[in-house]
Protein backbone atom coordinates (compact mmCIF):
# COMPACT_ATOMS: atom_id res chain seq x y z
CA UNK A 1 0.00 0.00 0.00
CA UNK A 2 1.38 3.41 -0.98
CA UNK A 3 1.92 6.24 1.46
CA UNK A 4 -0.84 8.81 1.63
CA UNK A 5 0.36 12.20 0.39
CA UNK A 6 -1.77 15.05 1.77
CA UNK A 7 0.08 17.78 -0.12
CA UNK A 8 -0.32 21.12 1.63
CA UNK A 9 -2.14 20.66 4.91
CA UNK A 10 -2.47 22.22 8.35
CA UNK A 11 -2.65 20.36 11.66
CA UNK A 12 -4.21 22.44 14.42
CA UNK A 13 -4.49 22.07 18.18
CA UNK A 14 -1.46 19.85 18.51
CA UNK A 15 0.39 19.00 21.67
CA UNK A 16 4.11 18.86 20.89
CA UNK A 17 6.02 16.59 23.23
CA UNK A 18 8.39 18.64 25.36
CA UNK A 19 6.84 22.01 24.49
CA UNK A 20 4.13 23.81 26.48
CA UNK A 21 0.87 25.02 24.98
CA UNK A 22 -0.92 24.08 21.76
CA UNK A 23 0.48 24.34 18.25
CA UNK A 24 -0.45 24.64 14.61
CA UNK A 25 1.73 23.00 11.98
CA UNK A 26 1.59 23.86 8.29
CA UNK A 27 3.02 21.24 5.94
CA UNK A 28 4.00 21.85 2.32
CA UNK A 29 6.29 20.01 -0.10
CA UNK A 30 7.19 17.49 2.59
CA UNK A 31 8.49 20.17 4.98
CA UNK A 32 7.21 21.96 8.06
CA UNK A 33 6.40 25.30 6.46
CA UNK A 34 5.29 26.93 9.73
CA UNK A 35 5.00 26.00 13.40
CA UNK A 36 3.02 28.46 15.47
CA UNK A 37 1.26 28.55 18.85
CA UNK A 38 -2.53 28.41 18.72
CA UNK A 39 -5.46 28.37 21.14
CA UNK A 40 -7.36 25.39 19.77
CA UNK A 41 -6.97 22.01 21.53
CA UNK A 42 -7.83 18.41 20.67
CA UNK A 43 -5.53 17.97 17.67
CA UNK A 44 -3.53 15.06 19.03
CA UNK A 45 0.02 14.52 20.25
CA UNK A 46 3.11 14.87 18.04
CA UNK A 47 6.43 13.18 18.83
CA UNK A 48 9.68 13.35 16.90
CA UNK A 49 10.77 10.19 15.10
CA UNK A 50 12.72 7.73 17.22
CA UNK A 51 16.33 6.55 17.43
CA UNK A 52 17.03 2.98 18.57
CA UNK A 53 20.68 2.94 19.59
CA UNK A 54 20.91 -0.70 20.74
CA UNK A 55 19.42 -3.61 18.76
CA UNK A 56 20.46 -7.07 17.51
CA UNK A 57 19.10 -7.48 14.00
CA UNK A 58 21.29 -10.53 13.31
CA UNK A 59 19.50 -12.56 16.01
CA UNK A 60 15.99 -11.25 15.47
CA UNK A 61 12.87 -13.41 14.92
CA UNK A 62 14.52 -16.66 15.96
CA UNK A 63 12.53 -17.21 19.18
CA UNK A 64 10.43 -20.00 17.66
CA UNK A 65 13.63 -21.93 16.92
CA UNK A 66 14.88 -21.91 20.50
CA UNK A 67 14.73 -25.27 22.32
CA UNK A 68 13.70 -23.73 25.65
CA UNK A 69 13.18 -20.51 27.56
CA UNK A 70 16.57 -19.07 28.44
CA UNK A 71 17.39 -19.67 32.09
CA UNK A 72 20.12 -17.02 32.13
CA UNK A 73 22.12 -14.67 29.94
CA UNK A 74 24.73 -17.32 29.24
CA UNK A 75 22.08 -19.93 28.49
CA UNK A 76 20.67 -17.54 25.86
CA UNK A 77 24.17 -16.99 24.45
CA UNK A 78 24.65 -20.75 24.10
CA UNK A 79 21.29 -21.28 22.37
CA UNK A 80 21.81 -18.38 19.99
CA UNK A 81 25.29 -19.60 19.15
CA UNK A 82 23.91 -23.00 18.17
CA UNK A 83 21.23 -21.37 16.02
CA UNK A 84 23.74 -19.06 14.33
CA UNK A 85 25.62 -22.06 12.96
CA UNK A 86 22.74 -22.60 10.54
CA UNK A 87 22.23 -19.00 9.38
CA UNK A 88 22.18 -18.41 5.64
CA UNK A 89 22.05 -15.27 3.53
CA UNK A 90 18.38 -15.83 2.76
CA UNK A 91 17.52 -16.46 6.41
CA UNK A 92 19.38 -13.38 7.62
CA UNK A 93 18.00 -11.15 4.91
CA UNK A 94 14.39 -12.22 5.51
CA UNK A 95 14.58 -11.75 9.27
CA UNK A 96 16.45 -8.46 9.25
CA UNK A 97 14.27 -7.01 6.48
CA UNK A 98 11.25 -7.84 8.61
CA UNK A 99 12.79 -6.11 11.62
CA UNK A 100 13.68 -2.97 9.68
CA UNK A 101 10.21 -2.82 8.12
CA UNK A 102 8.56 -3.06 11.53
CA UNK A 103 10.81 -0.39 12.99
CA UNK A 104 10.18 1.92 10.04
CA UNK A 105 6.40 1.62 10.29
CA UNK A 106 6.50 2.23 14.05
CA UNK A 107 8.43 5.48 13.61
CA UNK A 108 12.12 4.66 14.01
CA UNK A 109 14.42 6.75 11.84
CA UNK A 110 17.85 5.78 13.21
CA UNK A 111 19.09 2.42 14.43
CA UNK A 112 22.31 0.85 15.64
CA UNK A 113 22.58 -2.94 15.46
CA UNK A 114 25.24 -4.99 17.18
CA UNK A 115 26.52 -7.96 15.19
CA UNK A 116 28.26 -10.92 16.85
CA UNK A 117 31.84 -11.19 15.60
CA UNK A 118 33.80 -14.07 17.14
CA UNK A 119 36.33 -15.07 14.49
CA UNK A 120 38.97 -13.31 12.42
CA UNK A 121 36.82 -13.12 9.28
CA UNK A 122 33.72 -10.89 9.14
CA UNK A 123 30.58 -12.87 9.97
CA UNK A 124 27.96 -13.54 7.32
CA UNK A 125 25.52 -11.27 9.16
CA UNK A 126 27.90 -8.32 8.80
CA UNK A 127 27.89 -8.47 5.00
CA UNK A 128 24.11 -8.97 4.84
CA UNK A 129 23.43 -6.05 7.18
CA UNK A 130 25.89 -3.83 5.32
CA UNK A 131 23.91 -4.44 2.13
CA UNK A 132 20.66 -3.67 3.93
CA UNK A 133 22.23 -0.54 5.39
CA UNK A 134 22.55 0.75 1.84
CA UNK A 135 19.12 -0.50 0.79
CA UNK A 136 17.38 1.26 3.69
CA UNK A 137 19.23 4.57 3.46
CA UNK A 138 16.69 7.39 3.42
CA UNK A 139 14.19 5.36 5.44
CA UNK A 140 16.24 4.10 8.38
CA UNK A 141 19.82 5.24 8.86
CA UNK A 142 21.44 2.04 10.11
CA UNK A 143 24.72 1.91 12.00
CA UNK A 144 26.53 -1.37 12.71
CA UNK A 145 28.63 -2.24 15.74
CA UNK A 146 30.79 -5.33 16.07
CA UNK A 147 30.27 -7.40 19.22
CA UNK A 148 33.25 -9.48 20.34
CA UNK A 149 34.08 -11.11 23.67
CA UNK A 150 36.71 -8.92 25.31
CA UNK A 151 39.02 -11.90 25.83
CA UNK A 152 39.28 -12.28 22.03
CA UNK A 153 40.22 -8.67 21.31
CA UNK A 154 44.04 -9.12 21.44
CA UNK A 155 43.81 -11.90 18.84
CA UNK A 156 41.12 -10.78 16.39
CA UNK A 157 40.53 -7.16 17.39
CA UNK A 158 43.17 -5.66 15.05
CA UNK A 159 41.54 -7.26 12.01
CA UNK A 160 38.06 -6.22 13.12
CA UNK A 161 39.12 -2.62 13.72
CA UNK A 162 40.83 -2.39 10.33
CA UNK A 163 37.70 -3.74 8.65
CA UNK A 164 35.50 -1.26 10.51
CA UNK A 165 37.71 1.61 9.42
CA UNK A 166 37.23 0.60 5.79
CA UNK A 167 33.54 -0.35 5.84
CA UNK A 168 32.29 1.98 8.57
CA UNK A 169 31.08 0.88 11.95
CA UNK A 170 31.51 1.00 15.71
CA UNK A 171 33.88 -1.22 17.69
CA UNK A 172 32.15 -3.20 20.43
CA UNK A 173 33.01 -5.74 23.10
CA UNK A 174 31.23 -7.91 25.67
CA UNK A 175 32.63 -7.45 29.19
CA UNK A 176 31.71 -9.48 32.25
CA UNK A 177 34.21 -10.28 35.00
CA UNK A 178 37.10 -10.80 32.57
CA UNK A 179 40.35 -12.20 33.93
CA UNK A 180 42.53 -9.73 31.97
CA UNK A 181 40.12 -6.80 32.03
CA UNK A 182 42.65 -3.96 32.23
CA UNK A 183 44.94 -5.36 29.53
CA UNK A 184 42.23 -6.31 27.05
CA UNK A 185 40.28 -3.12 27.60
CA UNK A 186 43.42 -1.07 26.93
CA UNK A 187 43.90 -3.04 23.71
CA UNK A 188 40.35 -2.23 22.65
CA UNK A 189 40.82 1.48 23.31
CA UNK A 190 44.18 1.38 21.48
CA UNK A 191 42.44 -0.04 18.42
CA UNK A 192 39.68 2.57 18.57
CA UNK A 193 42.21 5.39 18.77
CA UNK A 194 44.39 3.98 16.00
CA UNK A 195 41.50 3.55 13.57
CA UNK A 196 39.31 6.51 14.61
CA UNK A 197 36.43 4.36 15.86
CA UNK A 198 33.71 4.94 18.42
CA UNK A 199 33.20 2.29 21.11
CA UNK A 200 30.00 0.57 22.28
CA UNK A 201 30.24 -1.97 25.09
CA UNK A 202 27.95 -4.65 26.52
CA UNK A 203 29.09 -4.42 30.12
CA UNK A 204 28.25 -6.01 33.49
CA UNK A 205 25.08 -7.66 32.22
CA UNK A 206 24.34 -9.52 35.43
CA UNK A 207 23.57 -9.17 39.13
CA UNK A 208 27.06 -9.71 40.53
CA UNK A 209 28.24 -6.68 42.57
CA UNK A 210 31.83 -7.66 41.80
CA UNK A 211 31.26 -7.09 38.07
CA UNK A 212 32.93 -3.71 37.65
CA UNK A 213 33.74 -3.44 33.98
CA UNK A 214 31.81 -0.17 33.86
CA UNK A 215 34.26 1.34 36.35
CA UNK A 216 37.21 0.33 34.18
CA UNK A 217 35.61 1.80 31.05
CA UNK A 218 34.93 5.08 32.86
CA UNK A 219 38.55 5.36 33.95
CA UNK A 220 39.96 4.41 30.52
CA UNK A 221 37.67 6.89 28.75
CA UNK A 222 38.65 9.69 31.14
CA UNK A 223 42.35 8.90 30.83
CA UNK A 224 42.27 9.00 27.03
CA UNK A 225 39.96 12.00 26.67
CA UNK A 226 37.38 10.12 24.59
CA UNK A 227 34.29 11.93 25.86
CA UNK A 228 31.30 11.47 23.57
CA UNK A 229 32.79 8.42 21.85
CA UNK A 230 32.13 5.62 24.38
CA UNK A 231 28.72 4.10 25.01
CA UNK A 232 27.94 1.43 27.61
CA UNK A 233 24.90 -0.81 27.42
CA UNK A 234 23.24 -2.77 30.25
CA UNK A 235 25.37 -2.16 33.40
CA UNK A 236 22.90 -4.30 35.34
CA UNK A 237 25.31 -4.84 38.23
CA UNK A 238 24.95 -1.16 39.15
CA UNK A 239 21.46 -2.03 40.37
CA UNK A 240 22.82 -4.21 43.20
CA UNK A 241 25.94 -2.29 44.22
CA UNK A 242 26.22 0.06 47.18
CA UNK A 243 24.26 3.26 46.30
CA UNK A 244 26.93 5.64 47.61
CA UNK A 245 29.58 3.81 45.60
CA UNK A 246 27.40 3.97 42.48
CA UNK A 247 26.75 7.69 42.99
CA UNK A 248 30.47 8.44 42.94
CA UNK A 249 30.94 6.23 39.89
CA UNK A 250 28.16 8.01 38.00
CA UNK A 251 29.77 11.37 38.78
CA UNK A 252 33.03 10.06 37.31
CA UNK A 253 31.15 8.73 34.27
CA UNK A 254 29.72 12.20 33.69
CA UNK A 255 33.17 13.76 33.90
CA UNK A 256 34.50 11.14 31.47
CA UNK A 257 31.70 11.81 28.96
CA UNK A 258 30.34 8.26 28.76
CA UNK A 259 26.82 7.44 27.55
CA UNK A 260 24.62 4.75 29.09
CA UNK A 261 22.00 2.66 27.28
CA UNK A 262 19.34 0.98 29.42
CA UNK A 263 17.53 -2.04 27.96
CA UNK A 264 14.34 -2.66 29.98
CA UNK A 265 13.01 -5.55 27.89
CA UNK A 266 15.72 -8.19 27.84
CA UNK A 267 17.27 -7.12 31.15
CA UNK A 268 14.04 -7.44 33.11
CA UNK A 269 13.32 -10.74 31.34
CA UNK A 270 16.71 -12.44 31.86
CA UNK A 271 17.77 -11.23 35.30
CA UNK A 272 16.90 -13.16 38.48
CA UNK A 273 14.87 -15.74 36.59
CA UNK A 274 14.18 -19.30 37.74
CA UNK A 275 11.40 -21.81 37.00
CA UNK A 276 8.40 -21.57 39.31
CA UNK A 277 9.64 -18.40 41.02
CA UNK A 278 8.75 -14.73 40.66
CA UNK A 279 11.84 -12.60 39.95
CA UNK A 280 12.74 -10.07 42.63
CA UNK A 281 15.59 -8.24 40.92
CA UNK A 282 15.08 -6.83 37.44
CA UNK A 283 18.58 -5.68 36.49
CA UNK A 284 17.56 -2.18 35.48
CA UNK A 285 20.55 0.15 35.64
CA UNK A 286 19.97 3.22 37.85
CA UNK A 287 18.90 5.45 35.00
CA UNK A 288 17.26 8.13 37.17
CA UNK A 289 20.43 8.53 39.22
CA UNK A 290 22.58 8.46 36.09
CA UNK A 291 20.47 11.13 34.43
CA UNK A 292 20.57 13.31 37.55
CA UNK A 293 24.36 13.00 37.61
CA UNK A 294 24.53 14.24 34.02
CA UNK A 295 25.20 10.96 32.21
CA UNK A 296 23.51 10.90 28.77
CA UNK A 297 21.00 8.05 29.28
CA UNK A 298 19.36 6.32 26.33
CA UNK A 299 16.77 3.54 26.10
CA UNK A 300 16.90 0.83 23.43
CA UNK A 301 14.93 -2.14 22.15
CA UNK A 302 17.84 -4.61 22.50
CA UNK A 303 16.73 -8.11 21.47
CA UNK A 304 13.46 -8.75 19.64
CA UNK A 305 11.90 -12.22 19.49
CA UNK A 306 15.06 -14.25 19.96
CA UNK A 307 16.67 -16.41 22.64
CA UNK A 308 17.38 -13.41 24.86
CA UNK A 309 13.90 -11.87 24.69
CA UNK A 310 11.04 -13.68 22.90
CA UNK A 311 8.80 -10.60 22.60
CA UNK A 312 8.79 -7.17 20.98
CA UNK A 313 8.06 -5.68 17.58
CA UNK A 314 10.71 -2.97 17.03
CA UNK A 315 8.24 -0.49 18.50
CA UNK A 316 10.55 1.82 20.42
CA UNK A 317 7.64 3.80 21.84
CA UNK A 318 6.38 0.57 23.40
CA UNK A 319 9.84 0.03 24.93
CA UNK A 320 9.71 3.62 26.20
CA UNK A 321 6.37 2.82 27.82
CA UNK A 322 7.94 -0.23 29.49
CA UNK A 323 10.83 1.87 30.79
CA UNK A 324 8.45 4.50 32.17
CA UNK A 325 6.53 1.84 34.08
CA UNK A 326 9.49 -0.23 35.31
CA UNK A 327 11.66 2.80 36.11
CA UNK A 328 8.97 5.10 37.51
CA UNK A 329 9.98 7.76 34.99
CA UNK A 330 8.14 11.03 34.37
CA UNK A 331 7.53 10.48 30.64
CA UNK A 332 7.80 14.16 29.66
CA UNK A 333 11.34 14.25 31.07
CA UNK A 334 12.51 11.07 29.36
CA UNK A 335 11.24 11.09 25.76
CA UNK A 336 14.60 12.40 24.59
CA UNK A 337 16.10 9.06 25.71
CA UNK A 338 14.51 7.37 22.68
CA UNK A 339 14.74 10.27 20.25
CA UNK A 340 16.99 13.30 20.21
CA UNK A 341 19.65 12.06 22.66
CA UNK A 342 20.52 8.79 20.86
CA UNK A 343 20.10 10.59 17.52
CA UNK A 344 22.73 13.12 18.55
CA UNK A 345 24.97 10.30 19.80
CA UNK A 346 24.73 8.76 16.32
CA UNK A 347 25.47 12.07 14.62
CA UNK A 348 21.96 13.14 13.61
CA UNK A 349 19.08 15.33 14.76
CA UNK A 350 15.38 14.48 14.96
CA UNK A 351 14.17 17.79 16.35
CA UNK A 352 11.02 19.22 14.80
CA UNK A 353 11.53 22.73 13.44
CA UNK A 354 10.27 25.09 10.78
CA UNK A 355 11.91 24.30 7.47
CA UNK A 356 12.73 20.76 8.55
CA UNK A 357 11.15 17.60 7.18
CA UNK A 358 7.53 16.87 8.07
CA UNK A 359 8.58 13.57 9.64
CA UNK A 360 7.04 12.76 13.00
CA UNK A 361 4.67 10.50 14.92
CA UNK A 362 1.07 11.60 15.52
CA UNK A 363 -0.89 9.93 18.32
CA UNK A 364 -4.57 10.32 19.13
CA UNK A 365 -3.74 11.41 22.68
CA UNK A 366 -3.81 14.56 24.77
CA UNK A 367 -0.28 14.17 26.15
CA UNK A 368 2.42 11.59 26.85
CA UNK A 369 0.80 10.09 29.98
CA UNK A 370 -2.40 9.63 28.00
CA UNK A 371 -0.50 7.91 25.16
CA UNK A 372 1.27 5.61 27.60
CA UNK A 373 -2.03 4.79 29.32
CA UNK A 374 -3.67 3.77 26.04
CA UNK A 375 -1.11 1.75 24.04
CA UNK A 376 -3.64 0.90 21.33
CA UNK A 377 -4.49 4.51 20.56
CA UNK A 378 -4.32 5.50 16.88
CA UNK A 379 -0.85 6.28 15.55
CA UNK A 380 0.10 7.87 12.24
CA UNK A 381 3.74 7.97 11.18
CA UNK A 382 4.57 10.87 8.88
CA UNK A 383 7.57 10.71 6.58
CA UNK A 384 8.35 13.91 4.66
CA UNK A 385 4.73 15.01 4.48
CA UNK A 386 3.25 11.58 3.73
CA UNK A 387 1.48 9.22 6.09
CA UNK A 388 2.61 5.62 6.14
CA UNK A 389 -0.13 3.06 5.52
CA UNK A 390 -1.78 1.84 8.70
CA UNK A 391 -1.57 -1.76 7.49
CA UNK A 392 2.00 -2.64 8.35
CA UNK A 393 3.55 -5.34 6.21
CA UNK A 394 6.02 -7.86 7.56
CA UNK A 395 8.57 -7.06 4.86
CA UNK A 396 9.41 -4.34 2.38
Amino acid sequence: MAMRDLGETTLTGLTLAGRPGRWQMQIAAGRIAALRPCTKAGGGLVLPLLADVHTHLDKTFTAARMPRRAGSLFDAIEMMGADAAGWTVDDLRARTQRGLARAYHHGTALMRSHVDWGEAQPPLAWSVLNELRQDWRGRIELQLASLTALDLMPQIGPGIAAHLRESGGVLGAFIYRNANLARDLATTFDLAEKHGLDLDFHVDEGLDPEAQGFDAIVEETRRRGMAGHVLCGHACSLSVRDPSEVAGLLDRATDAGIGLTVLPGANSYLQDGAPGRTPRLRGLAPLIEAGAAGVPVMIGSDNVRDGFYPYGDYDLFDIFRLAVILGHLPPEDWLDAVSQRPAAWMGHSLQLAEGGPASFIWLDATDLPDAISRPRTARHVWREGRILPETQGETE
